[in-house]
């Protein structure tokens, strides 16, 4: 979100933090101060034991004379990069220009690639979101389409046709699209599948083998001239989408989530209980939501209220296998005035711990980050030096698979099962790889798991193979 804001500059400064360990932390990307400066990346260590709990601005701490791009809403760790989206290159009050794209060394934090452009025609394109695909190739969202990035060389490489935001038909023929139309918005991968959230067009899947859309998935299903918020993915592989009640970015909600078959694409309205908000959402002003899932227990949290955009002061959690909502956290019943800052709420990956970014108002540039277990019981709070942070998202370095940057145990646990006839299911094994041999031994597939509950499409001839993780093998037959 963009904030005006005519209050005095804070001076402050940048401290520097020699030999950082950046893979045991949160970082909490913000779309900081807009107006006055880019946006920022702070690193927090929850269990240090010295007290010392924050490291600040460590983009420019690890980059001097560096910065990210303006608004820059979101962050993800892929293969030991960061990936970092922005609105824009550069905030209007910033001296430093950034980038849209900018992609840093998770480890160090050192930035490895920055560009100021999307689309490589120059035409008007803001960032949303990124999503890895495999080892070569990412996804980034935008207010107008889903582009193709290569991992490799940090080009863009085209949009994917399907996925654009519709501004020719709408606005007749404006070059530079619109902002606040058919964006682009959250993605979530499955197999060889990518769901993404479009504002206009609803779930919009894409094979990510081809690049190709292969269906659209319209949220009329779940009520007429509905709109999808954002999309996540369950730990039980399953896809869940917030409902918008139009598709005009008004934040209005429905009572419902919209359930998607990952194989089958099959949908299931679900109706969110009385005395509980809907997820809230934000495509005025694009953020991720935070609509988001377990990945330890098959549950889903996000934080509503009766006005989608500013009033954040519950947290709800819905358990999949029960279809039953419930809140977990009131900060009103807290009396501490404090309230969610827009999406900035997700759920520790190994400890299913959530982190919250709390607020006062605007106008005040108090903010602190709050752990809570995943029953709602407050953990601890982490206070901050004193600026207008405007916090976007809590990012894990465990949480992004393959590996992000941290050594994978693999589970004696893996199992690897025939799942339909085209596909295999792999249980147990994130981050690890599977390998498919036919029966002369030869290796014919490869690929890296991303989920704990990950089907993979072989697509492969008749004939006898054998699927290898480690010492787990399965011989199945075509």
């Amino acid at each position: 979100m963009k904030r005006f804001l005519l209050l005095p500059l804070l001076t402050l400064s940048i401290a520097s933090f020699a030999d950082t360990d950046y893979t045991k932390g949160v970082f909490i990307i913000n779309e900081d101060w807009y107006g006055h400066q880019n946006s920022t990346v702070n690193y927090l260590l929850p269990d240090e034991p010295s007290g010392e709990y924050w490291h600040y601005r460590v983009i420019q701490t690890e980059n001097p004379g560096k910065e990210l791009g303006c608004t820059n809403q979101f962050g993800a760790i892929w293969n030991d990069r960061f990936y970092f989206i922005a609105k824009q290159e550069k905030d209007p009050g910033a001296t430093t220009c950034g980038g849209r794209i900018t992609v840093a060394d998770a480890k160090t934090m050192k930035i490895l690639y920055q560009n100021t452009l999307i689309d490589p025609s120059g035409k008007q394109c803001d960032g949303r979101g990124f999503i890895g695909v495999d080892e070569h190739k990412g996804y980034i969202s935008t207010n107008n389409g889903v582009w193709v990035f290569n991992l490799d060389d940090y080009t863009v490489d085209g949009m994917i046709e399907g996925t654009g935001n519709f501004s020719d038909e709408k606005n007749g023929n404006n070059p530079t699209g619109s902002l606040y139309y058919g964006q682009s918005g959250s993605m979530v991968l499955s197999d060889n599948r990518v769901f993404l959230a479009h504002q206009q067009a609803g779930i919009i899947v894409i094979d990510t083998s081809t690049d190709k859309v292969t269906a659209t998935i319209s949220m009329d299903v779940v009520a007429a001239n509905a709109g999808v918020g954002s999309v996540v993915k369950a730990k039980d592989g399953s896809i869940w989408a917030s409902v918008a009640k139009d598709t005009m970015g008004t934040g209005l909600t429905l009572p419902y989530l919209l359930r998607i078959d990952p194989s089958t694409l099959a949908t299931e309205k679900v109706n969110i209980p009385d005395g509980i908000f809907s997820p809230s959402n934000s495509w005025y002003a694009w953020t991720p939501d935070t609509f988001c899932a377990s990945a330890v227990t098959n549950t889903l949290y996000w934080s509503g209220g009766p006005n989608s955009w500013f009033s954040g002061k519950a947290v709800f959690r819905f358990d999949i296998a029960t279809r039953t909502a419930s809140k977990i956290i009131d900060l009103d019943a807290d009396g501490e005035n404090w309230k969610i800052y827009g999406c900035s709420m997700r759920i520790h990956p190994v400890s299913d711990e959530i982190y919250i970014s709390l607020y006062h108002e605007f106008s005040i540039p108090t903010y602190i980050t709050r752990r809570y277990d995943s029953d709602g019981t407050k953990i601890r709070d982490y206070s901050m030096i004193e600026n207008y942070w405007f916090p976007s998202l809590p990012v894990f370095p465990q949480a992004q698979p393959p590996s992000g940057i941290t050594n994978i145990d693999v589970d004696a646990k893996i199992e690897i099962t025939v799942h339909g006839n085209n596909s295999l299911r792999v249980t147990g094994a994130n981050g690890t790889t599977l390998e498919i041999f036919n029966i002369q031994g030869t290796l014919v597939r490869s690929r890296i798991i991303v989920d704990n509950d990950f089907i993979i499409a072989h697509n492969l001839p008749v004939g006898l193979y054998i699927a290898r993780i480690g010492r787990t093998a399965l011989k199945f037959k075509i």
